[in-house]
């Protein structure tokens, strides 16, 4: 294309194009009047519409249905009809510098409205909002907990799933992309300046920004859900299909993004180098990720998509973290990304759990995820992003209070989420000693806005559709104590890189101790009872101690913290 894709306004109007080779003839429809596009042989239909300029409102039509232009660059609502796309001038790129990040660092992921909506040192015109996260107080706790990068949960356009509504309920995380460019005006009502202005400012303060992307799948659904965009483009190329020409769905949500296609591949690719180029977003966290890297036979390391991403001049040096799992036929990938790729493990939060729930014989597995998990990730260095708890599933106070779920306000009967929860119900002693292992864990960490102070969500480990007080995080009543220890861990962390560094320990860098001192030996390992380990680095010592109570003792120049 020598057009770029979507609406480019110039002095005397407007050029448009988009790509299909399934539609005959495209529409523009701007402001109630329509004009047809022509279709080249590349496939791009374009049209230049005079008269009309920035602030313009248009949709594309196809087979008399109006569609969103899949590079619309804003949106409009109301959310009950067809948003709009409106005709925008891209903003000057910024300089881009490196990621502010690093292999060992702190990641805190958080939803923007969830974190905001009910936190009183915001005012109320900017809660739910990307620009509450420039507020004095937001920045003071960043700072306080050495947050290295927010890792905020979709801005992308989302769209409610349609069984929501007559639930009276609405998607509340956002895993449901109506657009891949459009930023959802809901959290960004001064469109994408909202975010130039936050990453500018969280950058001023030290504190990268990773987007948690959604290009798995759209919020068109399956072959009985809404056409909204892509499915009345081109869904054959931009979808994934079987062998009898239906819909995939890897995802789980209906579709899966057919990134083997130049097209939807090049789709990606923009939405990428757009956040970078004009918002300087330090990097991406991939939701549902092997379906980039799917194949007609099966996942790939080394499919396109990965290739033309770590090659890209704009994007190969960005932080990219992986989900690496989804629904379809071999969907659990961990380990499998290309380098330097880091990945959610899974195993580091399932084993911590065990070994704190007192489950037998774990010594060695909590062992292996607090060194980096080299049995996962092998080479020199971890890629590992160790967590405890996301946005999906327990929260870390609710993992220590119930024995299993309680999802029934989702309408769902409480069949929906997990049921390998590895939870208990435990004392206060319980959060503190989670925490503990987790700052006390070799490459980086992860932790979920709220869980430093104990946030619940009543037992729902699938809160996805509650935006309400259930996930919006209850600052007035948060614990304050719990709150400083982890502020206290954190700094710990900081003031001694040999605990995250990223590197795999070895024989010399480590030793591992039992209660009285001496080196753990194999029948100390397979020992199923064993409840305690010492971790000796370099001018600190780590204790993991489950015997009686549960704590884990940072011992530093004979100076403990517990």
């Amino acid at each position: 294309m020598n057009q770029p894709p979507g609406s480019v306004p110039g002095p005397d109007g407007v050029w448009f194009s988009v790509w299909s080779s399934a539609v005959q003839q495209l529409f523009v429809d701007c402001e109630g009047q329509r004009f047809p596009l022509q279709r080249g042989p590349d496939d791009v239909h374009r049209a230049f519409v005079p008269g009309i300029g920035e602030g313009t409102r248009y949709a594309l039509v196809a087979n008399g249905r109006l569609l969103m232009d899949p590079y619309a660059l804003e949106i409009d609502g109301p959310w009950g009809t067809m948003p709009r796309a409106i005709v925008r001038k891209l903003p000057p790129a910024v300089e881009l510098q490196a990621p502010l990040f690093s292999p060992s660092g702190l990641i805190y992921e958080l939803s923007v409205r969830a974190f905001t909506m009910l936190h009183p040192e915001v005012p109320a015109e900017l809660r739910g909002t990307l620009r509450a996260l420039l507020q004095p107080a937001v920045i003071a706790h960043l700072k306080k907990l050495r947050v290295s990068a927010v890792e905020l949960m979709p801005i992308q356009a989302w769209i409610d799933e349609p069984h929501l509504a007559p639930l009276g309920l609405r998607n509340a995380w956002g895993y449901n992309s109506m657009n891949f460019m459009a930023l959802d005006p809901r959290l960004a009502p001064g469109g994408f300046n909202d975010l130039r202005d936050v990453v500018a400012g969280l950058h001023a303060e030290g504190i990268g920004v990773i987007l948690d992307v959604v290009f798995n799948h759209t919020g068109e659904s399956d072959d009985e859900g809404i056409v909204l965009s892509l499915r009345g483009l081109d869904e054959r190329a931009y979808y994934r299909h079987d062998a009898d020409g239906r819909l995939l769905n890897e995802s789980g949500c209906g579709n899966a993004i057919n990134c083997e296609h130049p097209m939807a591949r090049r789709l990606v690719m923009d939405s990428l180098r757009h956040y970078v180029r004009y918002a300087g977003v330090d990097g991406f966290r991939f939701d549902l990720a092997p379906i980039l890297g799917r194949t007609r036979r099966g996942f790939d390391p080394n499919a396109p998509f990965f290739g033309e991403l770590l090659r890209d001049p704009v994007l190969k040096d960005r932080i990219l973290i992986a989900e690496p799992w989804d629904v379809g036929p071999d969907g659990y990938q961990l380990g499998r990304f290309p380098a330097p790729f880091l990945e959610w493990n899974d195993r580091y939060r399932d084993d911590v759990r065990r070994f704190w729930r007192g489950d037998a014989g774990t010594i060695g597995s909590l062992v292996t995820r607090v060194a980096g998990s080299e049995d996962v990730f092998g080479g020199q260095q971890t890629r590992t992003v160790n967590y405890l708890a996301s946005h999906d599933g327990f929260t870390l106070h609710d993992l220590v209070s119930y024995n299993e779920k309680r999802n029934e306000a989702n309408g769902e009967q409480n069949r929906d989420g997990t049921n390998a929860n590895y939870s208990w119900r435990g004392g206060s002693e319980d959060p503190r000693a989670l925490l503990a292992t987790l700052f006390a864990s070799r490459g980086a960490i992860m932790l979920t806005a709220g869980d430093e102070f104990g946030r619940t969500q009543l037992g729902n480990n699938n809160a996805y559709a509650q935006d309400n007080e259930i996930t919006w995080l209850d600052w007035l009543s948060r614990d304050r104590d719990l709150e400083a220890f982890t502020a206290e861990l954190a700094r710990l962390r900081e003031e001694s890189p040999q605990i995250g560094d990223p590197r795999f320990l070895r024989p010399g860098d480590v030793t591992w101790c039992q209660a009285d001192g001496t080196p753990f030996d194999e029948a100390a390992w397979n020992d199923v009872r064993s409840g305690l380990v010492a971790m000796k680095l370099p001018e600190i010592t780590i204790v993991f101690d489950r015997r009686a109570g549960k704590q884990v003792s940072f011992v530093k120049e004979d100076v403990s913290a517990t």
